[in-house]
């Protein structure tokens, strides 16, 4: 049986992803740093709760540790945790632009170098990296949050490369804005002024890129290597 780790899986697109695995018959990891919000996911998908802050290595290695013993090995790895924040460049503080790398791309970092060597010794697992249309066209008052996502999608082309051959397929979701929690929290203009420029005229669902999500978890993606799939209302056209 599949089973799968989804980070920042306690709301918005993270929630969304764990239940539709969830119900297509994978083991469920749930992880979220809010604890609580990990327990009530979890009982919703029938899955394992286990809080972590994905930056830290000790906390990463524990949830690894509780997947293995619950379920087995880790054939699935959804790399979905996040953190906004919103600040204009000449106002942005060291401190909060750290924190971005460290919640994203130290964070898929961490997670996927504590589960590929299962992978590898299996020569089969898929894992699936959270970026966003930010990291291909940039977001004003969001430059840590698009270097952080930019940097994600250039990791998983570059992991793609070494580890393919091996039966390891990396590849990346770059969702347009969502309505999520995470993008309700930016300012009301900035959300405004977004779905203004999108051709649809809306934001997505969080379940539009859980679909996206499965999809490249599955047997009919088996071609698709290092590639960045982008469910965005038309805000960036490849």
């Amino acid at each position: 049986m599949n089973t799968v780790i989804v980070t920042g899986a306690g709301s918005g697109i993270g929630l969304a992803i764990a239940t539709k695995l969830g119900g297509l018959g994978y083991n469920v990891v749930v992880n979220d740093y809010n604890g609580e919000a990990a327990k009530e996911a979890a009982a919703k998908v029938g899955g394992l709760a286990v809080q972590g802050d994905v930056s830290q290595e000790a906390d990463v290695a524990r949830m690894v540790e509780a997947c293995m013993a619950e379920f087995g090995t880790p054939t699935h790895l959804v790399n979905n945790a996040g953190h906004v924040h919103q600040s204009r460049f000449a106002d942005l503080d060291t401190v909060d632009f750290d924190r971005m790398i460290a919640v994203h791309l130290r964070g898929a970092f961490l997670c996927t170098r504590a589960v590929l060597p299962h992978m590898l010794v299996r020569k089969s697992g898929c894992v699936v990296n959270m970026a966003s249309q930010l990291g291909q066209i940039g977001g004003i008052e969001l430059v840590h949050y698009s270097a952080a996502k930019a940097g994600i999608i250039g990791m998983t082309k570059a992991l793609a490369r070494e580890v393919s051959t091996q039966g390891v397929r990396i590849n990346a979701v770059a969702p347009g804005p969502i309505n999520t929690p995470l993008v309700r929290s930016l300012s009301e203009e900035w959300r405004a002024a977004k779905a203004a420029e999108l051709p649809l005229g809306h934001f997505g669902e969080p379940e539009d890129v859980a679909e996206t999500v499965a999809f490249l978890c599955s047997d009919a993606a088996r071609i698709y290597v290092g590639q960045t799939l982008s469910p965005n209302s038309g805000d960036v056209m490849l």
